[in-house]
Parts: C-alpha cells; sequence; structure tokens
C-alpha cells in the first residue's frame, strides 16, 4: 500500500493521517476502460479509489451479473490502493414502505459487489421524501432506522461499513436529514457498521436551502465523529435555480452542485479541518465534474493539505464525541 501520511491532531489525540482518495468516473459498458481509468487516477498518489458501481451495469433485476462482476475485479486486483464503493442512488430507505424490499434487495446485491472487491466503505445516499407533512416525514425517519439497522447487519456480515451519505433536495423531494439530523438519528441506530459519508458541498446546498448556509462548521462538526468517510469538491452552496444553458455558464454563476476542484468554490475547507475532529484514518475522497479533470493532481495536493491539518480522534469515541456536539 502507498505510505500514509501523519498528522498532529489536538490535545491528547494521536497522530494518524487521513487518506486521500478519488472517485473513478463511469466507462463504456463493458469496463473495458476501467483499467486504464484506474491507472490514470493510481498514477495521482491517492492512497484509495471510489467505484462508481451504480454505473457499471453490475446488478440487474436486484441480481449481480456475474460476467460483469469478474470483468471488475480484474481491472482492480493487483493495485497498491484500496477501495470505497458508491452503490445506487436510488436506494432510497425513506421511500414508502410497499418499495423497501427492492431497496433492500438492491442494496444487498450491491453490497455482495463490495465486499468482491475487498471495499471498506460502501456509500448509500441518505433517505429523501416528498412529504411535507411532519408526522409523515418523522414515519419515514423511523422506517429508515429500521432499514438502515438491518442494512448494518448485513455489510457487518461482509466485512464492511455503511456510509450514509448527505444531501440536499432536489427532483421534487422536500425533505432529506441536516448533519446534525443525520448525527441523530446514527446515534440512535447505534450500530458499529452504519456510520456516515459527510458530503461537504451537499451539506452546503441543504443548509443554504434553509438559509443557515453560516451553520456548515458546525453542522459538519458534529456529524464529523461520525464519518469515517467525506466526499470533497467544492461549490457556492448555491440552489440551481435559474436557467442556464451550459456547464460553463453554471460554473459562472455558481450555482448548484459544481463537483468543482477543491478552492474554486468558497466552502470554508480551513475552518472545516481546524475546528471539526474526524475518525483517525478517515478517508478524503475527492469527486470532480469530469469537465474538471484537467485539475486532478492539484486538487489531489489540496486535499493531502487538508488531511494533513485534520484533527483526528480514535474511532472508538465517536459516538460520545457526536453526542456532545449535538
Amino acid at each position: 500500500m502507498i505510505p500514509q501520511r501523519r498528522t498532529e491532531g489536538g490535545p491528547g489525540m494521536a497522530p494518524i493521517a487521513c487518506k486521500v482518495g478519488m472517485s473513478a468516473r463511469s466507462v463504456e459498458p463493458g469496463l473495458g476502460h476501467l483499467g486504464a481509468e484506474l491507472d490514470r487516477i493510481e498514477a495521482l498518489g491517492v492512497d484509495l479509489i471510489e467505484l462508481p458501481t451504480f454505473d457499471y451495469d453490475l446488478v440487474v433485476g436486484g441480481r449481480i451479473r456475474r460476467p460483469q462482476l469478474a470483468a471488475l475485479i480484474r481491472a482492480c486486483e493487483g493495485r497498491s490502493v484500496a477501495y470505497s464503493v458508491h452503490g445506487p442512488l436510488a436506494i432510497n430507505l425513506m421511500d414508502p414502505a410497499i418499495r423497501s424490499p427492492r431497496h433492500m434487495e438492491v442494496l444487498e446485491a450491491s453490497l455482495d459487489v463490495a465486499a468482491a472487491v475487498g471495499a471498506e466503505h460502501y456509500v448509500v445516499h441518505a433517505g429523501m421524501t416528498k412529504e411535507r407533512r411532519m408526522d409523515a416525514i418523522e414515519e419515514g425517519y423511523g422506517r429508515q432506522r429500521d432499514l438502515l439497522a438491518a442494512a448494518g447487519d448485513l455489510a457487518a456480515a461482509r466485512g464492511l461499513v455503511l456510509c450514509v451519505e448527505t444531501l440536499f433536495e432536489f427532483d421534487g423531494f422536500t425533505h432529506t436529514p441536516s448533519p446534525a439530523r443525520l448525527a441523530r438519528e446514527l446515534a440512535a441506530i447505534g450500530h458499529p457498521a452504519v456510520k456516515a459519508t459527510i458530503d461537504v458541498s451537499h451539506s452546503y446546498l441543504k443548509l443554504d436551502a434553509e438559509g443557515r448556509r453560516d451553520s456548515l462548521v458546525e453542522e459538519i462538526g458534529t456529524l464529523a465523529p461520525f464519518a469515517p468517510h467525506f466526499h470533497l469538491h467544492d461549490s457556492f452552496g448555491r440552489p440551481d435555480d435559474l436557467w442556464m444553458y451550459t456547464e460553463g455558464e453554471r460554473l459562472a454563476y455558481g450555482h448548484g452542485d459544481l463537483h468543482l476542484p477543491i478552492g474554486w468554490g468558497d466552502i470554508p475547507w480551513d475552518a472545516i479541518v481546524e475546528t471539526c475532529v474526524f475518525p483517525e484514518g478517515a478517508v478524503f475522497n475527492i469527486e470532480l465534474n469530469p469537465r474538471y479533470l484537467h485539475a486532478s493532481a492539484e486538487c489531489v495536493a489540496a486535499a493531502r493539505d487538508l488531511a494533513r491539518r485534520a484533527r483526528t480522534a480514535p474511532a472508538s469515541g465517536a459516538e460520545t464525541l457526536g453526542a456532545v456536539a449535538a
């Protein structure tokens, strides 16, 4: 494996590095170009590659397509990097109960894929709902808690940690948990294999929509002890609420989920790493829009700098830290 950098934590905290990763792009359906994509990322000197298995045609009708899985394994094996997996974005554990069996079927198959490539973290999106009544929203949270506990058992049996990713509302959805609410949900579940993926930009967009963009660092700090996995990309936290003709125009206005290189937006990265406390060995995984791949090397360097300066604490104390922060 690539040697890990080490970083000094706060008082009483052991010096340890946070790891740096980068997400692979989707490739042609046969996975013939995946090897070259992994070569490109590995050459950047990252510790980990995140595989977007949701777009690799690996699961068909809830069942694994075995020849495709074999092609994925061939592309991944023999490399000096670790792996994480991003499962299907459509999995929604706050969805009406009638659809829960289908979501769990796809989730279990996707966990099998993650285990087959030796991943440690499996990323699943936080639940979303189109309900507006608080009683219906809370019912959705209850359903998600039950399903995440069951999914945690499935993940643990495969040697995986299920990491629930923070989102923002889009496509007609009216509610998804804020980072602080997700921290409370994870504390209530209390499952050692159910943690968080903090997508910092998604959290910024979520809080801006609630008129609370200035609470970003505080909310990230509340969830950080539960989060062994982060998605790093920049934005301005502005809703995508104007018609625009091209992606370049969205960039000019700074609107939406842009997936920019670190430092191109206005996320307060310095305040986040100087204020928040991360679990030892947390992964800082970069998710770039493909149009900005030309900035990959500078983005990895920026992520390395954040990882070097990040404050860490033993993962065993995460739940206690989270409860205090909440």
